[in-house]
C-alpha cells in the first residue's frame, strides 16, 4: 500500500496546479486521473480546444473582411474542417503532455484509474488502495442539461460534442447566451453556420455589467448573431440528423419553434462528484451538489478537502488553480489566501470581454457611491490601425477614495489587459495610481489609462 501526504482527485486545473504545489512545498504527492491524458476539461475539452477554433476563425474573418483594406489581395482561404480539428486536437495534445512532463520534473506520481475514497486517509483506484494524510476532491464538473433536453452529442451537444462535429451545421441553434454558447456560436457563424442563441433571461451574459451586456449583443448582431431572450425552451426533438427545439415566449406565453442541424446546450455546468463515495462517508454537500468546506477548503471530514469547480463560486479555471495553490500552502503549514474580490473573468469572442470586482448594478444595490471612468476604443491609435476600435474600458472607483472597485472592458486583447487592473485592485490601488502610470505607445492599454483619467479631470483623447 503506497503513502502520501496527499492524493488529489483530478488532475484538471486546480488539481494539477495543486499536484505541482504540494510537491515543490516537499509534500509526497500522487494524483488521480481517468482520463488518458491530465489536464481535465479545460485542457481536454474545454477551454483551451475552444481558443484554437477561436483563432483559427478569427483569422477566417480577418481575411474575409479586412485583409483587402491592407492590400493584401488574393482569394479568401477555403475552410478544411478536418484540418482544422487536427490544429486543435495538436494544441490539445501539447498542453495534457505538457503536463505529463510537469508532474515527471517534480516527482508526482500519476495514479491511472477513477477514484474513489472508501474511509477517511484511503483512496480507491481500481483494485489498489493508497494512503494519504490529506485528499483533495479536484473533480471539477460536468455539463447541466434541462428537462426535456436529450443530449446524444450528435445532434444535441454540449460544448464537448460541439468540439468535434463532423461538419460545420447549416443552422445550429444555442441554448444559453453565456460565455460557452457565445465563444462556440460565435466560432460556427464564422465558418458559415445560421447561429440563434435562445436566453431564458432577458439580457446575454447573465451577471455582466449591463452597459457591457447591451453593447455586446449589438456587436454580436452586427456578426450575424441571432438571438430570442426571454424564452423558455421546452424541449428538443431529434432525428439522426435534424433537431426541433420549443420554446415558449415569458412576456405572452407564445409558443415557437426552431428547426436546426446542430443544438448545442450551454445552459451551464454542475459539479461531477459522482462514484466518490461522498455520502457514504458523510461529507457535507449542499443542495446544488457542491462540496461543503470551510475558509480553508476543508470538508466535515477532517482530512478531506474540495476546490475548484467542486465547490461553492465561480466555475472558472484560474479560481480552480488559485484554491490549488492557496491549499498547497495550508496543507505545507504556510498562510495560503484567494483574494474572491479580484479574479476576472473573460469571453474570448471578438471583441473579447472581461471583468473584475463589482459591476454598476451591484454597487447600486449596496446603496455605494461611485464614479465612472470610461473610454471608448475609438479613441485609441492602436485599435484603429487593426480594424479593433469596438467597445470601451470602463473602470469604477470610490466616489470619496478613489480606490478602485471594479472594471469592465470590451474590446481588443481584454482578457489581457483586466490583469494591469486586477493587480491594482490587488495592492488596493486608486485610479489616480492607473491614470500616472506610463503607458507605452501605440497599445491597446492606453485605454485603460484613459479610462482611469477619465475617473479624474477626464481623459486626453475623448
Amino acid at each position: 500500500m503506497a503513502q502520501y501526504d496527499v492524493i488529489i482527485i483530478g488532475s484538471g486545473p486546480g488539481g494539477y496546479v495543486c499536484a505541482i504545489r504540494c510537491a515543490q512545498l516537499g509534500l509526497k504527492t500522487a494524483c488521480v486521473e481517468g482520463r488518458e491524458t491530465l489536464g481535465g476539461t479545460c485542457l481536454n475539452v474545454g477551454c483551451i480546444p475552444s481558443k484554437a477554433l477561436l483563432h483559427a476563425t478569427h483569422m477566417l474573418h480577418e481575411a474575409e473582411e479586412n485583409f483587402a483594406e491592407m492590400g493584401l489581395k488574393g482569394k479568401s482561404p477555403s475552410v478544411d474542417w478536418k484540418q482544422m480539428l487536427t490544429y486543435k486536437d495538436n494544441v490539445i495534445g501539447q498542453n495534457t503532455q505538457g503536463i505529463e512532463f510537469l508532474f515527471k520534473k517534480n516527482k508526482i506520481d500519476w495514479l491511472k484509474g477513477w477514484g474513489s475514497i472508501p474511509e477517511a486517509g484511503k483512496v480507491k483506484v481500481g483494485e489498489e488502495v493508497h494512503e494519504a494524510k490529506n485528499i483533495v476532491i479536484a473533480t471539477g464538473s460536468d455539463v447541466a442539461s434541462l428537462p426535456g433536453v436529450e443530449i446524444d452529442e450528435k445532434v444535441v451537444v454540449s460544448s464537448t460534442g460541439a468540439l468535434a462535429l463532423g461538419k460545420v451545421p447549416k443552422k445550429m441553434v444555442v441554448i444559453g447566451a453565456g460565455v460557452i454558447g457565445l465563444e462556440l456560436g460565435s466560432v460556427y457563424k464564422r465558418l458559415g453556420a445560421e447561429v440563434t442563441v435562445v436566453e431564458y433571461l432577458d439580457a446575454i451574459t447573465p451577471g455582466q455589467d449591463g452597459e457591457v451586456q447591451k453593447v455586446f449583443q449589438r456587436l454580436l448582431k452586427k456578426q450575424g448573431l441571432d438571438f430570442i431572450l426571454g424564452a423558455a425552451v421546452q424541449g428538443v426533438e431529434a432525428t439522426k440528423t435534424k433537431a426541433k427545439v420549443t420554446y415558449k415566449l415569458k412576456k405572452d406565453d407564445s409558443e415557437h419553434s426552431l428547426d436546426a442541424d446542430t443544438v448545442l446546450v450551454a445552459t451551464g455546468r454542475k459539479p461531477y462528484t459522482d462514484g466518490l463515495g461522498l455520502d457514504a462517508l458523510g461529507v457535507a454537500v449542499s443542495p446544488r451538489g457542491q462540496v461543503k468546506t470551510d475558509g480553508h477548503y476543508a470538508t466535515n471530514i477532517k482530512g478531506i478537502y474540495a476546490i475548484g469547480d467542486a465547490i461553492d463560486g465561480p466555475m472558472l479555471a484560474h479560481k480552480a488553480e488559485d484554491e490549488g495553490m492557496a491549499l498547497a500552502e495550508i496543507l505545507a503549514g504556510q498562510a495560503g489566501h484567494v483574494n474572491y474580490g479580484v479574479i476576472p473573468g473573460v469571453i474570448y469572442t471578438h471583441p473579447e470581454v472581461a471583468s473584475v470586482g463589482k459591476t454598476e448594478e451591484q454597487l447600486k444595490d449596496e446603496g455605494r457611491a461611485y464614479k465612472v471612468g470610461k473610454f471608448n476604443f475609438m479613441g485609441n491609435g492602436r485599435a484603429k490601425a487593426n480594424f479593433a476600435a469596438d467597445g470601451f474600458v470602463k473602470i469604477l472607483a470610490d466616489q470619496a477614495t478613489d480606490r478602485i472597485l471594479g472594471a469592465h472592458i470590451i474590446g481588443p486583447m481584454a482578457g489581457d489587459l483586466i490583469h494591469e487592473i486586477c493587480v491594482a485592485m490587488e495592492f488596493g490601488a486608486a485610479a489616480e495610481d492607473l491614470a500616472r502610470t506610463c503607458h507605452a505607445h501605440p497599445t491597446y492599454s492606453e485605454a485603460v489609462r484613459e479610462a482611469a483619467l477619465a475617473c479624474g479631470d477626464g481623459p486626453i483623447h475623448s
